[in-house]
């Protein structure tokens, strides 16, 4: 009995496990069948629509799309297509998918398309009307693109349109913006126009027909003219952002009407005018405030304690002066001051920084603060960076500068602090700290070398402390700075060797103990550095190396460390001995300077092994022999110097006449230029590399070499005797004749015709160039190995015609550092007249401070 209860159990549990499996298999063809039913899937216009769109794509970038796109499906399973409950085609986001071509009109056809992304692709052509003026699309974001032309205006006939968010940065969009296309978007939020070459008036009708109009981004294109004083009427407003444009005019009163903006940017324009204390303190709500690079004059007014949100103050590079407001101390959300480059004053013991505990930077370079450093400084714990450079502090350091456990950046230099050892103990055990600039300071004291220091700065990758006049020798607490990479110990006083242990430094590329008075031989040690025998410095940069400027100067500017070029810098020294031969493996130098020594011996034949210098300084010396063959491989080479030395024999051919090379005070010297002659027949050019190799130097070498020699090294007045410039600058055409042209200060139009194929790099620095630049077919393949240099304040624009090498010259743009492609555009049909009226901005800074 029990036994067939237990089989009638066992038999009833396996019924109920079969029903259940079919249930499942009944809902799963449910499932299918939703899926393959007509009522779910999209229109034939719409899949038309989709294959029109896909067809006028290239056809190499649109290959992945296609293995999905198949006209035999639904183009609701297809990738980057969403529908709605009813089938309609909803969203289409395709991006970062390498697409290139034009953005069809058909995609217009999609009546219930809600969401289009299209970001992050090579479009180009224009960015169809039809979309802006959709009866359905809602969200429209074609950012980072190729799309050019201008936005038309819609006519009033039409209906009411959707719109809310609209992102169309970071393309070459032109022209004036549009007012009446916003007129019938009464749900329009946001418009991120930024990094394009819109011109005329800043907008300002959004928020009559769109009361919910919160966030407008303009920057970095030509807009000119004042604010509007309409903007103050967006009640709803949060963002406004209209940096690097050409504005100009005061703040309006009706600005600050708009009391819900939290995030206000106008840097760089050309803004004036003092902040009106009682307009500013309408802003409520504010969070971040940036008006730097501008030129607002006054103080700081004492109102801005009442911004309790604020959080960044950025009044950088204007001509603000006076004291700052012990208000200052009542933000107490600030996280950011940045004051830079005007002419404030007076004590900081005022504002007490104590009441400001998110304080992460604070810096006040460049102004004539005096006195003391207040102790309530060193009680922002979050302080991260902390910038007093160049300004008038004096007195000793406080031990308390040691509770800043979180300082990364510390910059002192240029002021007049004493007691360097007190420094150096007081910040040994800031674990945290990166980079320590303390130079120009401390006059006449002697390098500590306190033993108790070798356990310090653990994480310490800069350390400059030039101009000093110190004494004593290279301390030893240097050798266990294991992740140190630019050390600066340039005008000094320090004797004795430079010390073996200097090649246990492994990340160490940039050294600069020039101007001191250090003696014996030149160490191999030296020469056998792993971070310069390595090729990574030069040929494996990392591009974001770029992100933050670089500009000449008579001293270099530091943006990040390697932002800097692989140098060597031993200077005017009392340096004796040969140059060792080991100086062939330093394979990623581009800077060597041994000038102003005693060295002797010949120039060893492996220093043009060394294909990335650029820079080449031997002069002053006692330097005897020939000049080694391989000099003509030093393709990137702007500057050789070997003057004043005691050279003889021949002058290598190709190089007797060009303003790359200087060989004068060798009065043995000869060639076939000079009166004097060598007995011996004179030498044909030598080249070590085949064409092959020559022409196989990566874009980013080229780029590295051409930008950092040029834009990081010399000062203008070694640059302008340096580059070899052969170009007609008389005339509106130039025609490069020269492997490298340098149009330094050149203020007029000028439009390049063809080019050589030996064009490596063609400069465009403190100038204030609309250049319009047309690629001629045979030259493209030229062209997308050359290097472009401009400053910001440069435009450029053009052509290039249709093929295959050109495409590939679109595609990458000739290099342009990133930070200078927000402000240069490179078009391939578009022109617009030179803007000879923009003013010349130079945003030139010091390295190390």
């Amino acid at each position: 009995m029990e036994t067939g209860k237990k089989l009638h159990f066992s038999h009833k549990n396996s019924m109920t496990k079969m029903q259940e499996l079919q249930l499942l298999l009944v809902l799963a063809a449910l499932v299918l069948l939703s899926f393959l039913s007509p009522a779910t899937s999209c229109t034939e216009q719409e899949k038309s629509s989709l294959l029109q769109f896909l067809r006028e794509l290239s056809p190499d970038s649109s290959s992945k799309l296609s293995r999905s796109w198949q006209s035999g499906t639904s183009c609701c399973t297809w990738e980057g297509i969403a529908c709605g409950s009813n089938g309609t085609v909803t969203e289409l986001s395709l991006p970062s998918m390498a697409l290139e071509g034009p953005i069809s009109v058909s995609i217009a056809n999609l009546t219930g398309l809600r969401r289009l992304d299209l970001s992050y692709n090579s479009l180009s052509g224009e960015l169809p009307p039809e979309l802006i003026s959709s009866a359905s699309v809602a969200f429209l974001d074609v950012s980072f693109n190729r799309l050019n032309g201008e936005l038309q205006e819609s006519s009033p006939s039409l209906p009411h349109h959707p719109l809310q968010v609209l992102n169309i940065s970071h393309n070459f969009f032109a022209g004036e913006f549009p007012s009446t296309i916003w007129e019938k978007k009464s749900d329009l939020v946001a418009i991120n126009a930024s990094h394009n070459t819109f011109s005329g008036a800043l907008p300002s009708s959004f928020c009559i027909s769109s009361p919910s109009f919160a966030v407008l981004d303009l920057s970095y294109n030509l807009f000119s003219g004042s604010i509007p004083a309409e903007i103050g009427k967006c009640s709803s407003l949060r963002v406004l952002k209209a940096s690097n444009n050409e504005i100009n005019g005061s703040l309006p009163d009706e600005l600050f009407d708009a009391s819900m903006l939290e995030h206000l940017s106008f840097l760089k324009n050309g803004l004036e005018g003092e902040l009106d204390g009682k307009q500013i303190i309408k802003l409520k709500n504010i969070v971040v405030l940036d008006l730097g690079s501008n030129n607002f004059i006054g103080d700081i007014p004492g109102s801005i304690g009442q911004l309790k949100r604020l959080e960044e103050l950025h009044l950088d590079y204007n001509r603000m002066s006076g004291e700052l407001p012990s208000a200052l101390g009542s933000c107490t959300n600030l996280k950011i001051i940045n004051l830079k480059y005007n002419n404030f004053r007076g004590e900081l013991l005022k504002v007490n920084f104590s009441g400001l505990p998110n304080l992460k930077v604070l810096d006040l370079e460049s102004n004539k603060f005096s006195g003391e450093i207040p102790e309530s400084v060193y009680s922002c714990s979050n302080l991260t960076s902390l910038k007093l450079s160049s300004n008038k502090f004096y007195g000793q350091l406080s031990p308390g500068i040691g509770n800043l456990k979180s300082l990364l950046f510390l910059s002192l230099s240029n002021n007049a602090f004493v007691n360097i050892a007190n420094v150096i103990h007081a910040l040994k055990n800031s674990r945290n700290i990166n980079t320590l600039i303390i130079g120009t300071n401390f006059k006449g004291e002697t390098m500590p070398d306190d033993i108790t220091i070798t356990d310090g700065f653990q994480s310490l990758q800069v350390l400059s402390i030039p101009s000093c006049s110190l004494s004593g020798k290279i301390p030893l607490w240097l050798s266990k700075l294991a992740k140190l990479e630019v050390l600066d110990l340039s005008n000094n006083q320090l004797t004795g060797p430079i010390p073996d242990w200097v090649h246990d430094l492994n990340f160490l590329y940039f050294i600069d103990i020039s101007n001191n008075k250090l003696t014996e031989d030149l160490p191999t040690a030296i020469m056998l550095m792993p971070m310069l025998q390595s090729d990574k410095v030069a040929t494996q940069l990392d591009p974001r190396a770029f992100e933050q400027p670089v500009y000449a100067g008579p001293s270099l500017t530091y943006g990040k460390n390697n932002a800097l070029p692989a140098m060597l810098n031993l200077a005017n020294n009392e340096l004796t001995g040969a140059i060792p031969s080991e100086v062939g493996q330093l394979k990623s130098l581009t800077l060597l300077n041994l000038s102003f020594n005693s060295l002797s011996g010949q120039i060893p034949q492996q220093l043009f092994d060394l294909t990335n210098l650029q820079v080449v300084d031997l002069s002053n010396n006692h330097l005897s022999g020939s000049i080694p063959p391989g000099l003509n491989n030093l393709h990137f080479l702007t500057t050789f110097d070997a003057s004043n030395n005691d050279l003889e024999g021949w002058i290598p051919a190709g190089v007797q006449s060009s303003y790359l090379y200087d060989f004068s005070g060798n009065p043995k010297l000869c060639d076939p230029t000079l009166t004097r002659s060598c007995s011996a027949e004179a030498p044909h050019p030598v080249s070590m590399l085949t064409g092959e190799e020559t022409t196989s130097k990566t874009v980013f070498a080229i780029a590295f070499g051409a930008f950092f020699c040029l834009g990081v090294v010399y000062d203008q007045a070694v640059l302008s005797r340096a580059i070899q410039v052969q170009a007609d600058m008389s005339t509106e055409q130039v025609v490069c004749t020269a492997g490298k042209v340098d149009l330094a200060k050149v203020s007029t139009e000028k439009e390049l015709s063809a080019c050589p194929v030996k064009l490596l790099l063609l400069a465009f620095r403190d100038t204030r160039l609309f250049i319009t630049f047309h690629v001629f077919a045979g030259n493209c393949a030229l062209t997308s190995r050359m290097a472009m240099l401009l400053d910001d304040i440069n435009s450029i624009n053009g052509s290039s015609p249709e093929s295959e090498l050109c495409d590939r010259l679109r595609r990458s743009r000739p290099v342009i550092p990133s930070h200078v492609q927000q402000s240069v555009s490179f078009c391939h049909d578009t022109a617009r007249p030179p803007s000879s009226e923009r003013p010349a901005r130079n945003w030139r800074r010091k390295l190390f401070s």
